[in-house]
């Protein structure tokens, strides 16, 4: 399984479906996205349940859709944010003082199942990037067929990875000056 991982979770959560694949089709391959988002999720007890599964899709088709309004210089829908915030919300965070090796730690937790606990996770991954003014940035892969999108480090990038979609373009201009 090939996916961008890297970016800002938000993106990771929309990258999770290209053009031949979307991790949320089954649990197995959403289990493997998790454990590679590993310190960033906190991840479910067990493998997501169909209808966890289709909560997270939701989720995610909320997420672009206000993400590529905002990407067009439109406010997102109402819906879209109001989905967002209701999963923001079905979680609350709250932090947690703990006194260990011999002096105070705050830790963060949050309330509610662990299905809710990651849609909240990822609704205020969400709500984040679109508060970012940097949200303005995010581009979408140049590759041919690639729907992948990043925030670019870099004002030259174009594509999602250069081992995946620049190789393969650089590798298909070769191919046609030496045609």
């Amino acid at each position: 399984m090939e996916l961008l991982i890297g970016e800002p979770l938000a993106l990771d959560l929309l990258n999770t479906r290209t053009r031949d694949l979307d991790v949320l089709d089954t649990p197995g391959d959403f289990q493997t996205w998790l454990a590679r988002q590993a310190g960033r999720l906190t991840a479910p007890g067990g493998p997501l349940t169909p209808g966890g599964l289709a909560a997270v899709r939701r989720l995610r088709a909320h997420v672009a859709t206000a993400l590529d309004a905002v990407r067009e210089g439109a406010p997102p829908p109402a819906a879209a944010l109001a989905a967002i915030n209701e999963a923001a919300r079905a979680a609350p965070a709250y932090q947690v003082l703990e006194w260990r090796d011999g002096g105070p730690r705050l830790s963060a937790a949050r309330d509610g199942d662990p299905l809710a606990v990651l849609l909240a996770q990822l609704a205020e991954a969400a709500a984040g990037l679109l508060a970012d003014p940097a949200v303005t940035r995010v581009r979408g892969c140049e590759g041919p067929g690639c729907v992948l999108l990043f925030l670019p480090a870099h004002p030259r990038r174009r594509w999602c990875s250069p081992d995946l979609c620049g190789n393969r373009v650089r590798v298909a201009r070769h191919y046609q000056r030496h045609k």
